[in-house]
């Protein structure tokens, strides 16, 4: 396709966002079965129904644009994808763990936050009024669960800190000692 016009470039932008969160759809299940915090588990979860629900608005948008939704690749949310399969891998603290998953989920948040602002935008100035409010609802549902994600935060990085420590004193590790007192 070629960006010609602002329809053409949101289209583009529609596209990266299906893709972005279809990939999301295939990630949260490892990302839900790899944390340990009751309330990260549940937060994981219910954003998993709630992406359900982004894909399908965006499919009813480009059902009235008369486009697919198809033939566009996220390498950005690719990207994040991989660090976090790597972060899984890794023989983490399960509370350090925790905190690595909620900091890859909100910068997932925050391409999709940036994302759902540039095409809802672009909706309002091409007069697309219901694709616009479809879109501000996403971009809501959203920055709802990066808040709620921040409020997990707060809770399980204590846990990390203190978790974190622990794991090194338990496998021999005092370096990280050294470092604190020096700061």
């Amino acid at each position: 396709m070629e960006l010609d016009t602002l329809k053409a470039l949101y289209v583009e932008g529609i596209r990266d966002l299906y893709s972005a969160e279809n990939q999301i759809l295939s990630t949260l299940p490892k990302m839900h079965s790899a944390a340990t915090h009751d309330d990260l588990r549940r937060a994981f979860a219910a954003h998993l129904d709630q992406t359900e629900a982004h894909v399908a608005r965006l499919e009813h948008i480009c059902r009235r644009l008369v486009v697919s939704p198809n033939g566009k690749h996220c390498k950005g949310m690719e990207g994040l994808i991989a660090d976090g399969t790597q972060l899984i891998r890794q023989d983490a603290d399960p509370d350090v763990l925790d905190a690595g998953l909620i900091s890859l989920a909100q910068h997932m948040e925050h391409y999709e936050l940036a994302g759902y602002g540039t095409v809802r935008t672009y909706a309002q100035l091409l007069g697309f009024d219901e694709q616009a409010a479809m879109l501000q609802t996403t971009l809501l549902e959203e920055r709802d669960t990066d808040q709620s994600l921040t409020e997990i935060a707060l809770i399980v990085n204590i846990d990390a800190m203190a978790g974190a420590a622990a794991y090194l004193e338990m496998n021999g590790r005092h370096e990280w000692k050294n470092t604190l007192h020096t700061v």
